[in-house]
């Protein structure tokens, strides 16, 4: 999230698109009918489903699952068309006047660089801006130069014409031009929509591209950095956050840091290549700090061992020769190429794609391990359970143990939501049986695996033996411990520059900021977002005050958001040049004289006064929001709309021989396994239920009996048209497999009229399988395809192909 839950209320328009909030997140939820009813804002659902925020929504428009990026990108059409743009906001704030190399180009569905035979962008050097002798990108502040990013922006999304966008999407004209007249109020000054997403829209082949999107209509509008306003992600679950934030993703350090690639063997080369260089002048461009976090990183994780003479340690860091996420993870298994695999707090069974292909790959282990409070269908992966998991158990020999840990109630610790609130929780029972805490599992694995390294030497055995281990009880290493050092600590006295004599922090002591943080070794620093979160002054994710002076909703007291406590990200981007709020009722800050001071903290610095050619999007290193990506997305630089991988219409209207993601990453046996719209004519897509919490609620008698047994849900044409009656049971199936369950004949789902050919839909709950006290069910990722998200492989579970038949 830029903003944070409470601020929704803040919102003039509410956009839920890719999500289904009311159903998903209902306890956040009451933030939008707080702002519905406090406000008088309106609220939109664009959704394959008439779904439960639908049911509260003052507009729903109906959308073909997978078809998102060509309604935004016509939304893009129409307000530039219609003029229904922030003007100063996209001249002072965005890369609208950069101009753009002139061998960059756009032809019929691919952008220049791609290389045919090898089936991807080989170059990406012709998407970036023209740089002048000093390496500054040229501006055109006109907004006349024809290279220059708006006018390629109004060009390229010029062929999203109203009646292209219906066609392709299935929504009527009327109510996208409908919603397009909503969004359009929002250029005003004093008007704020914010856009409400989920899994509904990274849960793509195009995932990532369908948030750019959003993101270029939410600038154009000026609405990023004000209260009420941006992009809001609403995490699935209620740690996920934290999850990307530690740097749990294979190429990911703490901190959304990089980790070495292959090619970046030595300490200079990834310092270079890591760290941008400014591209205008008088931009903060704050990543220009990555030396300070990489080795306040270092010094964290080895302590005295990395020092300046071994690069920090960097020589012990794993160099990735390509993203290994759960897809290429699961091919290697699958190809035998893996001998074991810890299992920790997750259930691939379940959660992956193509339930066979993960089944058939855990069947190729030598050992697994399970780390998870409950049996999950994957810790029983081998056992046959009939049609569920029709397997040959006497052929697998993976030797599974199961390693029970508590959950989050039965320890103390830190949880980060949605809106980046890291908010310390305390243990409420102890944990049952032999249940541990998984630091404690892991601690153990680890001090055996030294005290072997110890005894038997083998390679590489440096990271395990340099790691700083400097816990009271090294076994069982607390919560409070950790948390402080993924604050950091001054590890030297810490001279403030600007008060001769005086320090920022004495050594000893917990660092108050990143600011502190230094490239010297001076500083440790286990994730540099993280660090003002457990101070001097004490456990900052503790703190429950809940005062609000502005009544904007940022209680400032009440625990800590990443970064620096600040709860809306560019919140310097709310008010013009000169500091003077696009909306005085929304105003967060203001200037004293010396400083900034307000409802918020400063995303700028903090001593910046009004009238600075300093621009607010301070992460850039040009320092402005971008329409144009430059080098940075896998598909190009522009968001296009690409087909999923599975297409009901077998083309694409906008380029026909470019019909599906150009630079989707596919194994070849799982090309093989994509189905045509010939064979399996509707869309199917995946989605949560309240009643149920992914696939652990199963558990839970009560859960079970709100929601007992596996359904999915059809429209009422569908129905007739193939005989099925409320209740029966129905067969899916897709190329992959198969699942059956009962029939929920609904009018939620209306059939779409798409490139002149009607498309059903049908909905396909998650939340059962064959583990459990809920009745037994079929595992709904049987069906989905093994692909995902050309940028970050999340996989496409919204959109994909199946048959459907009475079972």
């Amino acid at each position: 999230m830029t903003n944070h839950w409470v601020d929704i209320k803040n919102a003039d328009l509410v956009i839920i698109m890719g999500g289904n909030a009311a159903e998903a997140h209902p306890v956040g939820f009451r933030w939008v009918i707080e702002a519905k009813q406090t406000r008088g804002a309106k609220l939109v659902v664009v959704d394959p489903r008439f779904t439960r925020s639908a049911s509260v929504a003052d507009y729903y428009a109906p959308i073909r699952s997978g078809t998102d990026i060509a309604f935004l990108g016509g939304v893009i059409n129409w307000l530039i068309a219609n003029d229904k743009i922030n003007w100063e906001y996209v001249k002072s704030y965005t890369n609208a006047g950069f101009i753009v190399r002139d061998d960059y180009a756009f032809d019929d569905g691919l952008f220049s660089g791609w290389d045919a035979s090898n089936g991807k962008y080989a170059d990406k050097s012709s998407w970036n801006y023209q740089l002048d002798e000093n390496g500054m990108a040229r501006v055109d502040d006109t907004l006349t130069d024809p290279r220059c990013v708006w006018n390629l922006m109004k060009d390229h999304y010029s062929r999203y014409t109203p009646d292209m966008v219906s066609s392709i999407t299935g929504t009527p004209k009327d109510q996208f031009l409908k919603v397009c007249e909503m969004l359009g109020e929002c250029a005003k000054r004093d008007k704020v929509a914010t856009f409400l997403y989920a899994l509904g829209w990274t849960q793509h082949s195009i995932g990532a591209q369908n948030i750019r999107t959003m993101a270029m209509v939410q600038t154009m509008l000026g609405n990023m950095g004000m209260a009420g306003g941006g992009i809001n992600a609403l995490r699935g679950h209620s740690n996920i956050q934290g999850l990307t934030d530690l740097g749990l993703l294979s190429t990911n350090l703490p901190g959304y840091l990089n980790l070495p690639s292959e090619k970046q063997t030595d300490y200079a080369t990834y310092i270079t290549q890591t760290t941008p260089k400014a591209t205008r002048p008088d931009q903060m461009n704050y990543w220009g700090n990555t030396p300070k976090f990489f080795v306040s990183l270092m010094k964290c994780w080895f302590g005295d061992n990395a020092t300046a003479d071994n690069n920090w340690g960097f020589d012990w860091l794993p160099k990735w020769d390509k993203s290994y996420d759960v897809l290429q993870v699961f091919e290697l298994m699958k190809q035998g190429k893996m001998n074991g695999y810890f299992c920790q707090g997750f259930n691939p069974v379940a959660a992956f794609p193509n339930k066979n292909k993960t089944i058939a790959a855990l069947s190729k282990l030598k050992y697994l391990v399970i780390m998870d409070p409950l049996a999950t269908d994957t810790s029983t992966f081998w056992q046959n359970h009939g049609e569920q998991n029709d397997v040959d158990t006497a052929s697998i020999k993976t030797e599974v143990f199961r390693l029970p840990t508590t959950c989050f109630a039965e320890e103390d610790g830190a949880i980060v939501n949605s809106g980046r609130w890291l908010q310390w929780h305390w243990k409420g029972a102890d944990a049952p049986g032999e249940a541990i805490p998984d630091v404690e599992i892991m601690a153990g694995l680890f001090l055996k695996l030294r005290e072997l390294y110890r005894a038997e030497g083998g390679a590489p055995s440096d990271p395990i033996m340099n790691l700083s281990w400097k816990y009271r009880i090294p076994h069982a290493p607390m919560p409070e411990e950790l948390a402080k050092e993924l604050n950091g600590t001054a590890l030297a006295d810490i001279p403030d520059p600007k008060n001769p004599g005086q320090f920022l922090a004495k050594k000893g002591e917990q660092v108050p900021g990143f600011a502190v943080l230094q490239a010297d070794g001076s500083t440790a620093s286990g994730c540099w977002i993280f660090a003002g979160s457990w101070t001097q002054a004490g456990n900052q994710m503790a703190r429950r005050d809940n005062a609000d002076p502005s009544g904007l909703g940022n209680t400032l007291g009440w625990a800590w958001a990443w970064p620096a406590n600040r709860r809306i990200l560019y919140n310097r981007a709310s008010m013009d040049r000169n500091g003077v709020p696009w909306d005085p009722a929304r105003s967060l800050f203001k200037w004293n004289g010396e400083k900034w001071v307000g409802a918020d903290v400063p995303d700028f610095k903090i001593d910046e006064p009004p009238g600075s050619p300093m621009n607010p999007f301070i992460m850039q290193p040009e320092g402005v929001a971008r329409f144009f990506a430059i080098d940075k997305m896998a598909e190009g630089p522009f968001p296009e709309h690409y087909e999923p991988m599975e297409s009901p219409i077998g083309t694409n209207p906008l380029h026909p021989k470019v019909i599906s993601n150009p630079a989707v990453r596919m194994f070849k046996d799982d090309r093989a396994q994509l189905g045509e719209h010939d064979k399996f004519p509707y869309v199917g897509t995946t989605y949560r239920l309240t009643e149920h919490f992914h696939y652990w609620t199963k558990n839970v008698r009560l859960n079970a009996i709100m929601q007992p047994e596996q359904f999915v849900e059809i429209g009422e044409a569908l129905a007739k048209e193939k005989g099925i009656s409320h209740g029966d049971m129905v067969k899916v199936s897709s190329m992959r497999g198969y699942i059956k369950a009962r029939a929920v004949v609904t009018k939620r789902i209306k059939a779409l009229t798409v490139n002149g050919k009607t498309v059903h839909h049908i909905g396909v709950p998650i939340h059962w399988g064959y583990e459990g006290v809920a009745k037994k069910g079929f595992i709904a990722n049987t069906l989905t395809p093994f692909v995902g998200d050309a940028n970050t492989q999340t996989p496409e579970f919204k959109s994909f192909l199946v048959n459907l038949e009475k079972a």
